[in-house]
């Protein structure tokens, strides 16, 4: 299977059909100059998607969108029940919709097809109806039948929903999809009809900080958080202009440079997400952790939670099974940086608060701090 191939999809032989016949091309993943934080944190999500997605804050023309896309495209094609609106898991209860289970119930195996990772963009102008999916009133009524118009939510389901300038974007609607990706279902009750369906995501949410920020509610409720800025570094800035160049001007040969590398970071996922159910994480640094949280004055439970699940997620992603202090490290300011109580004036937290108090439990001060 080809992750960045513009053309066709192709499957094993003797093998499953494929939903899509052709795709457009898409900036390869791997070839991404920068943003290590956003990548990373992206990375995460795709290995452990309870961790609760990731909001991106950062300046405008970054890379946000594309680095999203480029995440969709990387990942391999995943086995649906055919003709299933909510992309139901073909064997695993959990991810299959009511009627799906029904049928397995009473006829047993479903007919099923291969697709690519659905990446389903969220308009800012969107309705919840169209978010979540409409009940034809009228037609339950006269034919007796739940007539369910699905919205976005089922199409991402076992996907990636993805909010730009997701803080302009309605409380109410920010918190229709907080609770979908939290509950991993949707539900919609309209006049004492109520139909429910698999709504099991990674949510990513993007934005300028400049436009304002989202509630602390809502934005304690995304699992992590990464910063972006602009790079300054000339030569850094000129191989992104360059690569980007490339692309456009030739997208088949650009993504044939790539291809190993798209393969290579495929597999390194598939392996990391089967390797992270033997990840082990000892009592005394889950104690740190929650040790770090409680002297930054964190509400709540989740960035226990968050930081021991991404610290797993990052020991599976580097080929190990037991979490080590620099592997918390390396996640911990993306966990907390947003939980932070801060000045309304104030910016969100750039990480040295979470760094400082970090290098103080740990016993890290004499050499890191």
């Amino acid at each position: 299977m080809s992750p960045t191939a513009e053309v066709s999809n192709t499957v094993n032989a003797g093998a499953l059909p494929t939903v899509t016949a052709a795709r457009r091309a898409v900036f390869p993943f791997t070839a991404i100059v920068g943003q290590e934080e956003m990548k990373l944190a992206l990375l995460l999500n795709v290995i452990d998607p309870k961790i609760g997605g990731v909001m991106i804050m950062g300046d405008r023309g970054t890379g946000k969108s594309t680095t999203i896309r480029a995440l969709a495209d990387l990942l391999p094609e995943i086995e649906v029940v055919a003709d299933d609106p909510f992309n139901s898991h073909p064997t695993d209860p959990d991810f299959m919709s009511d009627e799906v289970r029904d049928r397995t119930l009473h006829h047993g195996t479903m007919p099923i097809a291969r697709k690519k990772v659905q990446m389903v963009d969220l308009p800012l102008g969107a309705t919840e109806d169209r978010v979540c999916g409409t009940i034809d009133i009228e037609k339950a009524l006269s034919e007796g039948v739940k007539a369910f118009e699905p919205g976005l939510l089922a199409k991402a389901n076992r996907g990636i929903l993805y909010v730009d300038e997701v803080n302009l974007l309605d409380d109410h609607l920010v918190d229709v999809l907080l609770d979908s990706a939290a509950s991993g279902w949707n539900t919609v009750e309209r006049e004492g009809i109520s139909i429910r369906h698999p709504a099991k995501f990674i949510l990513i949410g993007s934005g300028n900080p400049e436009e304002g920020e989202l509630r602390p509610q809502l934005l304690d409720r995304f699992g992590m958080h990464a910063e972006i800025r602009t790079v300054k570094d000339p030569n850094l800035r000129v191989e992104i202009v360059e690569q980007r160049s490339s692309f456009d001007q030739n997208p088949s040969e650009f993504l044939g440079k790539y291809q190993h590398e798209q393969d290579d970071m495929q597999q390194k996922l598939v392996e990391a997400q089967e390797r992270l159910k033997s990840v082990t994480i000892d009592r005394d640094l889950r104690v740190k952790i929650s040790q770090v949280c409680a002297e930054l004055d964190v509400d709540g439970l989740r960035g226990d939670l968050v930081t021991n699940r991404a610290a797993k997620a990052f020991t599976a992603l580097e080929c190990r099974t037991e979490v080590t202090v620099d592997d918390i490290r390396r996640v911990m300011t993306l966990c907390l940086r947003h939980r932070l109580r801060k000045d309304p004036l104030e910016s969100i937290d750039s990480g040295y608060k979470v760094t400082k108090v970090f290098d103080r439990v740990f016993g890290l001060e004499t050499t890191e701090g």
